[in-house]
């Protein structure tokens, strides 16, 4: 089938629609519930490492019962905080991983994370998708966060060639108009959890198939 020529404006209408009907990326559900600070967005994507949305969002919602600020965080005692993250993948190094950044804040930034890219990621365990994506929802400033979501869907397209998520992140920053920056994210995160998934995509139910190259596609339904 000749595709058609890729459209990211049509593109990004079309997945806006499409993805309507699932839930919201866990750190995008919690900024309309919210939590939009970027210590509560920061810590957010700490939980949600290696952790399903639906997980990382109930721990999140559970830690933050207790302690929504740095200065609420560090009273608590770290078995505490474990107790509240418990079904986050690695919990164990994460609570006093968050107290520490608590610590930090509190310490060095009076009280208050700034909305700065190379203080987030001087935090231990902080990288860029973290940093990125927390700066992005909280502060509204225009950060490109690649997870494996948007890393595999923009390869497949064909709207970018990278081997990795690191290489994905910066031919977008070379390829994808600014506006789209936080929404890429927020929109491929449910697309490819729900249709354009690792294995056996739904390519039947794709709104972009036509524009769609299909790279590395074997099967589908």
């Amino acid at each position: 089938m000749q595709k058609q020529p890729f459209d990211i404006d049509q593109a990004i209408t079309r997945i806006e629609e499409a993805v309507k009907p699932y839930p919201k990326a866990a750190m995008f559900e919690l900024f309309d519930e919210g939590f939009t600070t970027p210590f509560e967005q920061l810590v957010a994507c700490i939980l949600s490492i290696r952790t399903y949305d639906e997980v990382s969002l109930v721990c999140a919602q559970r830690l933050f019962a207790l302690a929504r600020t740095p200065q609420a965080m560090v009273q608590l005692p770290i078995a505490q905080i474990d107790a509240a993250i418990g079904q986050s993948t690695f919990h164990e190094r994460k609570a006093p991983q968050i107290q520490a950044i608590a610590q930090r804040i509190l310490a060095e930034f009076d009280g208050e994370l700034p909305c700065d890219p190379a203080v987030l990621i001087s935090f231990q365990g902080v990288g860029p998708k973290c940093a990125h994506l927390a700066l992005g929802i909280a502060c509204g400033e225009a950060y490109i966060s690649v997870d494996i979501h948007v890393h595999r869907v923009t390869n497949r397209w064909g709207y970018v060639q990278a081997k990795t998520p690191e290489q994905t992140m910066a031919a977008l920053e070379e390829k994808l108009p600014q506006g789209y920056w936080i929404d890429i994210n927020r929109l491929l995160a449910p697309f490819g959890k729900h249709i354009c998934t690792g294995k056996l995509p739904k390519c039947s139910a794709c709104p972009v198939l036509a524009m769609c190259q299909q790279v590395g596609v074997k099967a589908h339904w």
